[in-house]
This record gives C-alpha cells, sequence and structure tokens, in this order.
C-alpha cells in the first residue's frame, strides 16, 4: 500500500507571519494591519496563527489582543521567552481568544547555552522545565522550543525534551534556527528523537526551518517524513536574514504529492494567492515573478512547446491548476458607480472593519477619487487605500497636501512638496538628479532625518496601464531599518507618501515591534 492509499494525519499548519515574519528588516507592521492578515489567514484556515510576541513593545502587545478578539476559528500564539514575566505578558494578550497557546523557548546549542545566555545545561534544563510550569498554570495549550535545536548535542535534546512534555508541553518544537541543516540529517534526528523520549507519545512535535541555504521547505518535508505533525512557515517565505519555509509551497508539495506524504492539511488553498499579495503590499516586500506559487510568472508558459502541450493536455506542463492557489478569486470588485453599501460590504468580505463612521467616510472619498482615475477597482486596490488611509491616522504624521514637478530634458528636475505635520502646512523646494530625487531632496529641506535610503522599489497593484503604483521606500537611521508604503496612480505622488510614511514610521519607535530574539 502507498502513501495516498493509508489514512493522512493531520499536518498542523503554525503561520509565523506576523511574528517571525516581521523580524526582515523593515518588515513592522501596525496593529490594523496585522489584524487583516490574521483575519485572511483564518480564511485559509491556518491551524495556529503566531500574532507576535507579546513582551517586545506595547504594539506587539496590543496586536495580539486585538487578533485574539478577532479570529475565533484559528488558534492564537504569542511567543515568550523562558522567563515568567514574558509567559505572564503573553497570557495577558491572549485573554480574549477563543483558542490560545503561549509558545515559550530557550537555547539549547552549547554555542548558544555560552556565549549568548552564559548558562550550564542544567541551568538550562531547569529554566525551561520552571517556563513551561508558569505557562501551563496560565493557559492549557503550550509549545516549547529548542532553539536551535539542529545544533544541539542529541543526549541534551533528549534530556530537555522528556523533562518538559513531564512538565505539560504538548507541542515541541526543534528549530533549524540559522538554517543549517541537511534534509536527511535533519529528518534522522528528528526520527531519532521520538524513538529515543520514552514519553514522544504525549507531544506534538514541530518543524521551523529558516533558508539560509535555501532548504527550509525542503528540511520541513523531510521532517514530515519522519513523524513531525506541525510545521511552522510564513507567507512568501517572510523572516530574518533569508527567510523562513514558505506556507505556499509547503501545502502545495503535501496536496500535490499525495502519493509520497502521509498527512494532509486543512488549509483552503484558493486564500492562498490574495494572502501572498496582502502581505506583500503591507510589508513593501514585492515577490519575485519566478517564486513558486504566489510569483507572477509561477502559471506562465512561454515556450512554444510547453504553450503547445498546455493547449493539448493542461497536465502534460502544469502539475496544478492556477485557480486551485486563488488567481482567478482576484476578480474585480467595484467600480465608478459603487456606492457606500457596496464598499462596506466589500471591505466586510475582506475582513476590514473601521472605528468610526468618520474612517469609513473618509474612505469613501479616497475610493471615489481612485474610481475617477481608474476604471476597474480590484481586491488590491481596496488593500492598498487602506493601508494609505490608516498611514494618515497617526497624530504625528507628515502628510503629502500637494506635489508638483517640473523635468524636461537637459535640465536637472525640480519639485515643489507641501506638507501638513501637527495642523500646520511646510512648503520646499529641490532640484535632484531625476524627478524622484527632486521630491526626496525637497522632503529633506524640510524634516533634515539623516536617514540614509537604502531600497526604492516600485510594483505595479494590479494589471493595466491605470494601475496604482505600489512604491516601498527603506529608510536606515543609527542601525533602525524601516520601510515606508505609498500606492497612487501617480508614480511620483506615490514615492513622496511612501518616504513620507517612511519617515512617520521612523519618528514613532513604538511602532516598530522591535523583536527581543527568534527561533
Amino acid at each position: 500500500m502507498n502513501s495516498s492509499e493509508q489514512p493522512k494525519e493531520k499536518l498542523i499548519i503554525f503561520d509565523t507571519t506576523l511574528r517571525d515574519g516581521e523580524q526582515s528588516p523593515g518588515a513592522s507592521m501596525t496593529k490594523d494591519e496585522k489584524v487583516r492578515i490574521a483575519i485572511a489567514l483564518e480564511k485559509m484556515r491556518v491551524d495556529v496563527i503566531e500574532a507576535g510576541f507579546a513582551i517586545s513593545s506595547q504594539g506587539d502587545f496590543d496586536a495580539i489582543r486585538a487578533i485574539a478578539n478577532s479570529v475565533t476559528e484559528s488558534r492564537i500564539c504569542s511567543l515568550s521567552r523562558a522567563v515568567s514575566g514574558d509567559i505572564e505578558r503573553a497570557a495577558e494578550a491572549l485573554k480574549g481568544a477563543n483558542a490560545g497557546r503561549i509558545h515559550t523557548f530557550i537555547a539549547t546549542s552549547p554555542i548558544h547555552m555560552k556565549h549568548k545566555l552564559q548558562m550550564e545545561p542544567d541551568q538550562v534544563l531547569e529554566q525551561a522545565v520552571g517556563a513551561v510550569k508558569i505557562a501551563r498554570s496560565l493557559i492549557d495549550d503550550v509549545e516549547f522550543s529548542l532553539e536551535d535545536a539542529s545544533r544541539t548535542e542529541f543526549e541534551f535534546m533528549c534530556r530537555i525534551t522528556e523533562a518538559v512534555i513531564n512538565a505539560g508541553a504538548r507541542t515541541i518544537n526543534l528549530p533549524d534556527t540559522v538554517g543549517y541543516s541537511d534534509p536527511s540529517e535533519y529528518a534522522s534526528m528528528i526520527k531519532r528523537l521520538m524513538n529515543t523520549v520514552p514519553n514522544a507519545d504525549k507531544a506534538i512535535f514541530s518543524v521551523h526551518c529558516h533558508n539560509d541555504l535555501g532548504l527550509a521547505v525542503a528540511n520541513s518535508l523531510a521532517a514530515i517524513q519522519s513523524g513531525a505533525r506541525q510545521v511552522e512557515c510564513t507567507i512568501n517565505g517572510l523572516g530574518e536574514r533569508a527567510g523562513n519555509a514558505a506556507l505556499e509551497e509547503l501545502v502545495m508539495a503535501i496536496r500535490t504529492r499525495q502519493d509520497v506524504f502521509p498527512v494532509e492539511s486543512n488549509i483552503d488553498a484558493t486564500h492562498i494567492v490574495p494572502t501572498s499579495r496582502l502581505v506583500s503590499s503591507i510589508t513593501g516586500f514585492p515577490v519575485q515573478p519566478n517564486k513558486a506559487i504566489v510569483g507572477a510568472n509561477a502559471f506562465a508558459h512561454e515556450s512554444g512547446i510547453h504553450q503547445d502541450g498546455i493547449l493539448k493536455f493542461r497536465e502534460t506542463y502544469e502539475i496544478m491548476r492556477a485557480e486551485d492557489v486563488g488567481w482567478s478569486t482576484n476578480k474585480l470588485s467595484l467600480g465608478k458607480l459603487s456606492g457606500r453599501a457596496a464598499l462596506s460590504s466589500r471591505l466586510e468580505e475582506l475582513g476590514i472593519k473601521f472605528d468610526s463612521q468618520e474612517e469609513f467616510n473618509q474612505l469613501f472619498k479616497r475610493f471615489k477619487a481612485l474610481a475617477d482615475k481608474k476604471r476597474e477597482i480590484f481586491d488590491e486596490d481596496l488593500q492598498a487605500l487602506v493601508s494609505d488611509a490608516q498611514m494618515g491616522t497617526e497624530g504625528d504624521t507628515l502628510t503629502l497636501i500637494d506635489l508638483e514637478v517640473l523635468s524636461k530634458s537637459g535640465q536637472a528636475p525640480q519639485s515643489k512638496i507641501i506638507v501638513a505635520y501637527q495642523d500646520r502646512q511646510h512648503s520646499a523646494e529641490a532640484s535632484g538628479d531625476g524627478a524622484v530625487d527632486a521630491i526626496f531632496n525637497a522632503i529633506e529641506k524640510l524634516v533634515s532625518s539623516g536617514s540614509k535610503l537604502q531600497l526604492y522599489s516600485v510594483n505595479a497593484v494590479t494589471e493595466g496601464t491605470d494601475s496604482q503604483g505600489g512604491v516601498t521606500v527603506r529608510l536606515e537611521k543609527d542601525g533602525r531599518i524601516i520601510n515606508g508604503q505609498g500606492a497612487d496612480t501617480d508614480i511620483l505622488v506615490a514615492s513622496a507618501k511612501a518616504y513620507l510614511n517612511a519617515l512617520t514610521l521612523m519618528r514613532n519607535p513604538g511602532r516598530l515591534h522591535p523583536q527581543l530574539g527568534g527561533i
């Protein structure tokens, strides 16, 4: 009997886009943005959503609490170090959750224990057990991670795993924290551990793989073959350094190769592409065109031989259908004649809510202005409008009022900009090597931020020459990296918005959600 004929076991999909994914340099998200992504993940039927790191900042705490109060179908998780203050803060943030989980961790590899923790193994073991006991006294679902498990000595791995299971941990996570593992090596470690630890049957074993060597998905799939029944992953493979295992690749590999993998997930794959685009829009991290599953070229066929084969019989060159992962769900949403009720209904379907009628009225004005410029308005346009509107809700926001740019062949471009800040308007003029450079120079005349431009990126929000342009601006100052976003049918206006958004974030460090550690 092959794998496809055997009963399938449940694979738990644990999404950490909102926690580990946010550790990508500059990828910080606001509370409202995190809630929007969490609702999209819930629609996708993600089993566990790691909403953040409650102790890291007030912003992260508020976001976890908001998600816990908004999501009912998925389990909501908060990360915490193995110390009582972290764990208690996580429990407080999760109070409103229909189903909650505390995810506590401590480093277990010799290099981490010696140089980072400066602790002996017995001390680490004692702290881990104490942390799990505290967490279990506050919540009934506790996950424990052995940070840097792939470089942990096997005997100590067995000792600490057995001890934390006895203390009440029901999920044991074995992260490849630095992306060091090889699939066969990693799979062997998982299988050996599960066969050695006497109480292994009392816990679900989980993996969390980083992509430093491009092996995160391969390592995760190999671990599943060896008995792991939870995978921790992110949308678009987002994450610190080279990122994490990509949810979309893991889910579709398991679904497509049912003859190979003995598991199945509950994921509704038709929400993959819309969620991918939402995360890309909010974080400002574009999806590369040749990215598996969600890249623009993932189902495109340039070769004449391939095109001929597809037309005759699709399965000759396609192993899955584009519509199965949500490409066909990007349908026309609204148009110029759509009213408030239609907009409100569509926003509700997208999981977007407003705290007041005034906020909705402001968005409706922006929607009508966009509809005058753009004949067809898609869901991505609405998401960009909402992000743009929410950027202007902070009291310390730098807001674009007016922009004038003169660009002529043979002459240096000139820009004049008017910016509102704390109920006053300020103007400046500047020239530059190009139109965008002139705009940024004018803004710097006003604010003198002292920041360095690291990245400037433009991507079309939807198809067509009338598409909104989504601009990402990455600024660095004193070691802090910030991504700002702006969207408009005029790329120069979008560029100004993005730069001002980045500066606003730079001036409001409470919105940065700094992370204190990672697994």
